[in-house]
């Protein structure tokens, strides 16, 4: 079999070079740190007895390596140290004199604690870009408060967004707090790092999630509340309907989103509904987004009427935007597929973005937990009898000291 994490002879990305040290867990952190790993950098994650969280979060073909985990870890090496040990700590800090980034998602309590916080790790490598996200500021009174994607989705007022559509508040089905948050480290650590390459200088970097998802959930809700004094409510108007879903056509479902006027000339016209077409509602971009309730269910009903694809041609020839609703199986199905030394075959979910000139790559599968813990510490100067030592202590360890991958 070959290498577990034998990197792929892939292009080397636009952050070749760069090294992280990625003491993050869940999703948050770990999909920062797998966009910087996509896009050169070489990424250790440490980990603790335990392994990244991600690595149980839902099913996957091996104990230890979730379908989560599966692209959450790639282009990663892993090292398992006790932190809470003196000697765990100590390799922690042996090995961030030698990055140029440490990313983490530990509070300032439990950081402050281990004796890993920004002064710490400064003291070793005084460029250091140092990322600290967590929940809430580190001048908060709840800067220490745990947080996750539910508690962040709620304080940032998405919850409420379903009370202004006529529902109970609820959660939006995905990790968009933890993803969100996820992209923001990715870009905060790059522009820390191009301000580093022009002045020398590190910086600590702070990613709180409620800052981070308020200004996502504001950019178009803030709407008439911007103003001061206030001109209208919060909450943009076409977005908070609830008629804004996929439609039913005859044989399935669409999402037609007639944007001008003459988009909605040629679906009135297609639906037998002339009478429409010199309709108020559709005049201007203001009346659209005000109408838009009674709209979106003039046109749910005529789309009604033929089968998706019959819609989705006439779509295409009037330059209306629409889809096929696709199910999240479909969307796993068009994946690529890719081969992991211990999970076996898996889908890749591609890195989003393509340059011309340094793109990114998956060069390493999801490593099991600590799999790379002896290679990483070596290459930082430890002898063979220090490994030794720090293994026979617990201090350093791998899947193949527990009871899972």
């Amino acid at each position: 079999m070959a290498e577990p994490n034998a990197p792929s002879p892939a292009a080397p990305g636009p952050l070749a070079g760069v090294r992280v040290l990625d003491l993050t867990s869940v999703v948050m952190g770990p999909l920062g740190t797998q966009v910087l790993g996509d896009l050169g950098a070489d990424v250790v994650s440490v980990e603790d007895r335990e392994g990244n969280t991600n690595r149980a979060m839902g099913p996957g073909p091996v104990p230890g390596l979730s379908g989560v985990s599966l692209n959450l870890l790639r282009n990663k090496r892993s090292v398992g140290l006790d932190l809470k040990h003196p000697d765990g700590q100590a390799a922690f800090l042996r090995l961030a004199a030698e990055a140029d980034v440490v990313v983490t998602n530990l509070r300032p309590g439990p950081l402050g604690r281990l004796g890993l916080a920004y002064h710490d790790v400064r003291a070793v490598r005084p460029d250091i870009v140092f990322c600290q996200a967590h929940g809430y500021p580190s001048d908060s009174p709840a800067a220490n408060a745990p947080a996750y994607d539910d508690i962040i989705q709620s304080a940032s007022g998405i919850g409420e967004l379903f009370a202004r559509q006529g529902f109970q508040p609820s959660l939006l089905p995905t990790l968009v707090a933890d993803k969100v948050a996820g992209l923001t480290i990715a870009s905060s650590v790059m522009a820390a790092l191009y301000h580093r390459a022009v002045t020398g200088e590190g910086q600590h970097v702070e990613v709180p999630m409620i800052d981070v998802m308020r200004a996502f959930v504001l950019v178009e809700h803030g709407a008439g509340a911007i103003a001061e004094p206030p001109v209208d409510q919060a909450g943009y108007r076409r977005i908070l309907t609830a008629e804004r879903r996929p439609q039913a056509t005859a044989d399935g479902w669409i999402n037609v989103l007639p944007y001008t006027d003459d988009h909605y000339h040629a679906l009135f016209t297609a639906g037998s509904r002339p009478e429409l077409i010199g309709d108020p509602r559709i005049a201007t971009r203001e009346a659209r987004i005000a109408n838009s309730d009674s709209l979106y269910r003039e046109v749910a009903a005529i789309l009604a009427q033929r089968s998706t694809g019959e819609w989705l041609a006439f779509c295409t020839e009037h330059g209306i935007p629409a889809t096929e609703a696709a199910s999240l199986d479909d969307v796993v199905a068009g994946l690529p597929l890719a081969e992991h030394p211990v999970a076996g075959p898996y889908r890749v979910i591609p890195h989003p973005v393509r340059y011309s000139a340094t793109p990114a790559s998956v060069r390493r599968p999801a490593p099991t937990m600590g799999q790379d813990g002896r290679q990483v510490l070596a290459a930082a100067g430890y002898s063979e009898a220090e490994l030794d030592a720090l293994e026979a202590a617990g201090v350093l360890f791998s899947a193949a000291d527990t009871t899972e991958l």
